[in-house]
């Protein structure tokens, strides 16, 4: 509410500061600067101090922002006035996403739906208080004075002296600021009562869990932001020019285009929130992508014809309402999005909702009788279309070259500490495997040395054994046995060694035995 009321009151404030509105067109570039500022610092501070607490102070700026701003009778002073409240909601809209994905971790996807509804709401809302409820005033004060000055030629337009009282509109700006401040209350009460816990993976000792390329891929859905914010923006700030210059629809149904576009765009986010439950995030953004290039497709190849328009564009605005908290929640299964990455994805969003409406503008003086704004949707369409692929191959587990988060869905089949288990089970399958091949070679190879002593005890001419062929039997025992083989393996053995008797160095025996201990030792 707080960043839609400024269009629809703007006239009045240009009133109450006595100034025209040419020359006031700059408050909006002072408050998309402190936004894009905003975004930034409060990237940084998310990570480093309470988020409860750090929200509640933004928004305790953003409601003396707002209840100030009728009181505000100077153009610099409004200036100001809206940089700080630019600055408190950039540092809000950064925060407000990154608390979600502490708080919820990977099923946070219907959680971000449910906020960036609430952006959708507000939007439809401001306008209606403003208007409809504060925007009725006498007939005298919508009069504006023209007054000549010596020459002619020049007429300079006045606007009567601002009384004590605001005008009716402004008092728009005082019940939003009420409202901001009861939310900041809660916000402060969350920050006494409870300490924020993050459900996001960790590592055992405690760290958060990255991809190899988290850099390049909260760079590259930065642009994926900027093109798609600055397509919708500019769609929805230059329809109602189209329709009424290029189509020629009258002006109520040029309105009514707007409308459709801004209520299914309103309504898609509604839905989301329970398709976010039973829809994985990339199918999200798959088919907000198709629906945005079918639509856009459409749009320029039927160009001038109406029944089309309506349809298309309710179409586009259902399909660009949930690329935006899809993206977040989409990127979270793969990397931790930090407060600096959220910044990022703000700041791309901010200048893309700067530029491209200007360049579209810029080139709507310049190119006459040409459906730039559906050529313009047709680009970002096609652009975010391939770009998007390009994400999921980066960010896919195809190697080592990433590190692939558990989906939010399957946490509670697959985690970290299940697949430790899986590869310590493996490990005893294989030790058990060795033992049992090292205990059916020892079997084996006692059965030839109780052959060869039977062998030996039944031949007349034997000698005693050597002390150190015993000892080198016994010592290949020793190395070849494991812990856990039975006892009478060694009595077996023992026994005929004992009762053995002598025989010569070069004998067979000899020789058998030092050919079994290397084969033992090997």
């Amino acid at each position: 509410m707080a960043i839609a009321v400024l269009g629809p009151t703007f006239e009045d404030l240009a009133i109450n500061v006595n100034k025209n509105m040419s020359s006031l067109s700059y408050i909006f570039v002072s408050r998309a600067s402190g936004y894009i500022g905003g975004s930034l610092i409060g990237g940084i501070l998310f990570d480093c101090v309470n988020p409860y607490l750090l929200s509640g102070f933004s928004m305790l700026i953003t409601a003396f922002g707002m209840s100030g701003t009728p009181f505000c009778k100077k153009a610099w002073l409004l200036t100001v006035l809206m940089s700080g409240v630019g600055v408190s909601m950039g540092i809000l809209d950064t925060g407000g996403n990154v608390l979600i994905l502490n708080t919820w971790g990977e099923q946070a996807g219907p959680h971000l739906q449910a906020l960036h509804f609430s952006f959708a709401a507000g939007a439809f809302a401001s306008p209606i208080i403003a208007k409809l409820l504060f925007g009725h005033r006498s007939h005298n004060d919508s009069i504006n004075t023209p007054l000549a000055s010596g020459h002619a030629s020049k007429t300079i337009v006045q606007f009567p002296q601002p009384k004590s009282i605001p005008l009716p509109s402004m008092w728009a700006y005082v019940v939003i600021g009420a409202f901001v401040l009861l939310v900041s209350l809660f916000f402060f009460i969350l920050y006494c009562c409870s300490s924020p816990n993050s459900n996001r993976a960790k590592t055992p000792s405690g760290k958060q869990l990255f991809s190899k390329r988290h850099n390049i891929l909260i760079f590259l859905l930065s642009v994926f932001f900027f093109f798609y914010v600055g397509s919708e923006v500019a769609y929805g700030s230059f329809i109602f020019t189209y329709s009424k210059d290029y189509v020629h629809m009258e002006s109520d149904h040029a309105a009514g285009l707007n409308s459709l576009f801004w209520g299914t765009f309103a309504a898609g986010r509604g839905l989301a929130i329970f398709f976010a439950t039973c829809l994985r995030p990339v199918t999200l953004i798959l088919m907000s992508l198709v629906g945005t290039t079918v639509s856009s497709l459409l749009l320029c190849l039927f160009s001038k014809n109406i029944p089309m328009l309506w349809t298309c564009t309710g179409l586009y605005g259902v399909s660009m309402s949930t690329t935006f908290p899809s993206g977040i929640a989409w990127v979270e299964q793969y990397t931790t999005v930090t407060g600096r990455s959220a910044s990022v994805f703000v700041v791309g969003a901010a200048l893309g909702e700067m530029v491209l409406p200007a360049l579209l503008g810029f080139l709507l003086g310049k190119v006459q009788n040409q459906p730039l704004l559906m050529y313009l949707a047709l680009c970002t369409s096609t652009f975010t279309s391939i770009l998007f692929p390009v994400l999921y191959k980066l960010a896919s587990p195809g190697g080592d070259a990433t590190l692939r988060k558990t989906s939010g869905r399957r946490t509670k089949d697959v985690d970290d500490s299940e697949y430790r288990q899986a590869l310590l089970e493996n490990v005893e399958e294989e030790e058990q495997e060795n033992e049992s091949e090292a205990d059916q070679w020892n079997d084996a190879d006692f059965e030839v040395i109780e052959m060869d002593d039977a062998s030996l005890l039944s031949s007349p001419s034997k000698a005693s054994v050597p002390p150190d062929v015993a000892a080198s039997a016994l010592a290949a025992h020793s190395v070849a046995t494991p812990l856990s083989a039975p006892s009478k393996d060694t009595t077996t053995l023992a026994q005929p060694l004992s009762n053995t008797p002598s025989f010569s160095t070069d004998s067979p025996r000899r020789k058998l035995l030092f050919s079994l201990n290397r084969e033992k030792k090997d």
